[in-house]
């Protein structure tokens, strides 16, 4: 068997999440929070900020999953994790 390597798809720009994170954004707002993009790693992981009442929510965790990480990795096969900060 020969060695391959595998090449991982490359992260998103900060132009491309922030793009994404505009279409989520209007929900969070309507809510008392929103979410912030604090950075994009080498390695696809994407850290957020949940600010307002996304921060104290108890159903954060599955917004951050269900809204935000899963259509991202939809989106941009370089995303490897979404988290909060």
């Amino acid at each position: 068997m020969d060695n391959v390597d595998l090449m991982q798809e490359a992260p998103p720009t900060r132009v491309e999440v922030e793009a994404f994170l505009d279409q989520v954004r209007p929900a969070l707002i309507a809510d008392g929070g929103n979410v912030e993009l604090v950075s994009i790693e080498a390695d696809g992981t994407v850290r957020v900020e949940m600010q307002g009442e996304c921060a104290r929510c108890p159903a954060r965790f599955v917004t951050l999953r269900v809204a935000i990480e899963e259509p991202l990795q939809q989106s941009f096969l370089g995303v490897s994790a979404v988290v909060a900060i």
